[in-house]
């Protein structure tokens, strides 16, 4: 939104009152629980992969092909989502998202058929895309420019904290069947409860999109001046001068053409070498194997020899390591930058990448299962957690910020939505891909997520773009 990055030059920063930031916030915390719901549903799958397989029989390549079904309807929601919300606004866009996560919710808990759970899941992860897109880019738009990143962090932190409380409540749901994914509750499995249970969130999410007013850039963008000078006076103060902030909008709008996928087109490569940009930071938040901890945590610490429900426990501890390490980036973000944090956990992620390849590099494959003998055990459970939490202080939270601050205003919307949608591709790749590596060589997938994690530092030195402190329309 042009008008509210000029605040922190006009507004001598004071755009961002203590009086109504607090409104802010609630505004941002709002349309983050598309976040929340976006790390629930990537998450919940987790207690239930076990299950899964043996309700309908099914080997490693499709169940995997199964779990990241939802893979593919993200990428379709991410690239559409930008166009949709400049259509029919960023609220609309949010209900609409909210109808399909509460839709495959339901349908997921109640599938007849594999396939029937793979196409619920799709429509839930376009539910994903939508709200992985929406988010960013209506927090930044609302978001004064003095907190702009750390409230751009509130989209990870909902993720993360999606992704605990899923697993929390897998664990309570486990523990009510006495510790079978397969038992009976009130008639259904225990992991249909598992699945079912985010109708909750779901319809929250509906709720809550009807208490936060669209963003001012697209109001202004539709003639709603008016309602648009309210929401900039609730959002940075009574101080401003609406007027003259509508008409740097209205200005901005109008100098720039609509977004769209051929305005991305452009150099030698194809896109833009900033939307190159973009897809790469995507790219390599992907690479470096996080959604693996995530989507395998529960299998992967019942192959080190840890019973089922403790794998559940420690999948949560992974979670509070998470949310830890998105603490840590929410305070530092506006505080040391963007890419200074990006290398930090560039370098720590690596590390503990290599140690865990080396931890797993001495299991024992006896009847198919893996072990590995405890000074190992130990050191591949230390590695995965700073790992998680060098990711979560980092790339976790970096990424999405950027992503919603650097692009150019008349590419934004399209350029956010490739950039997601190559996200949810590699993603996809990621998830869909470690299985079988996993049963060729563990210690060999972990070596490869190392060797992306060490490219990356390069790629931040040379090619990302510091958007500390600066001003929307300064993004070119």
């Amino acid at each position: 939104m042009t008008s509210t990055a000029q605040a922190s030059s006009s507004g001598g920063g004071r755009a961002s009152q203590p009086e109504h930031l607090g409104h802010v916030i609630f505004i941002t915390a709002a349309a983050a629980m598309g976040g929340f719901l976006f790390g629930y549903d990537s998450s919940v799958i987790n207690g239930a992969v076990e299950a899964v397989r043996d309700r309908f029989d099914v080997g490693s390549g499709t169940l995997a092909q199964v779990i990241a079904a939802a893979l593919i309807g993200c990428a379709f929601g991410a690239a559409t989502a930008g166009r949709i919300a400049d259509r029919i606004g960023r609220i609309r866009c949010m209900q609409i998202a909210a109808v399909l996560f509460t839709a495959s919710a339901i349908g997921s808990a109640l599938p007849f058929a594999l396939w029937d759970l793979a196409v619920w899941r799709v429509i839930g992860g376009f539910g994903i895309g939508m709200a992985s897109v929406i988010g960013p880019a209506y927090i930044a738009e609302v978001s004064p420019p003095a907190y702009r990143g750390r409230l751009a962090s509130f989209q990870q932190a909902a993720i993360v904290i999606g992704i605990a409380i899923s697993q929390l409540v897998n664990w309570g749901i486990l523990n009510l069947a006495d510790g079978d994914q397969r038992g009976k509750i009130g008639g259904l499995e225990a992991w249909q409860w598992m699945l079912g249970v985010m109708v909750v969130p779901a319809v929250l999410y509906g709720l809550l999109s009807f208490a936060i007013p669209e963003s001012p850039r697209f109001l202004v963008s539709v003639g709603r001046m008016e309602k648009a000078k309210i929401v900039l006076r609730e959002v940075e103060g009574d101080h401003i001068d609406a007027d003259a902030r509508v008409r740097e909008i209205d200005s901005a709008i109008h100098s720039e053409q609509k977004s769209s996928f051929k305005d991305l087109l452009g150099g030698r490569f194809g896109f833009l070498p900033i939307v190159w940009i973009g897809i790469g930071l995507s790219v390599f938040q992907q690479l470096v194997g996080i959604n693996v901890i995530f989507y395998y945590s529960s299998s992967l610490w019942q192959s080190v020899g840890i019973d089922p429900s403790s794998s559940f426990l420690y999948s949560f501890e992974t979670s509070v390591v998470n949310i830890i390490g998105t603490v840590i980036a929410m305070v530092f973000v506006d505080r040391i930058g963007r890419k200074p944090l990006a290398l930090i956990g560039s370098v720590g992620m690596t590390v503990s990448l290599a140690l865990a390849a080396w931890a797993f590099s001495y299991k024992d494959n006896s009847g198919g299962d893996i072990a590995l003998p405890h000074a190992q055990g130990l050191v591949a459970l230390i590695a995965a957690n700073f790992f998680v939490l060098f990711f979560a202080l980092s790339w976790g939270v970096v990424v999405w910020v950027l992503l919603g601050e650097m692009f150019p205003g008349r590419i934004r919307a399209a350029a956010l939505g490739v950039a997601a949608a190559a996200q949810w591709i590699a993603n996809w790749v990621i998830t869909v891909s470690f299985p079988t590596l996993s049963d060729w060589n563990l210690s060999g997938a972990y070596v490869i997520y190392a060797v992306f994690a060490l490219l990356s530092i390069p790629f931040i030195l040379k090619w990302v773009p510091e958007t500390k402190g600066k001003a929307l329309e300064e993004m070119g």
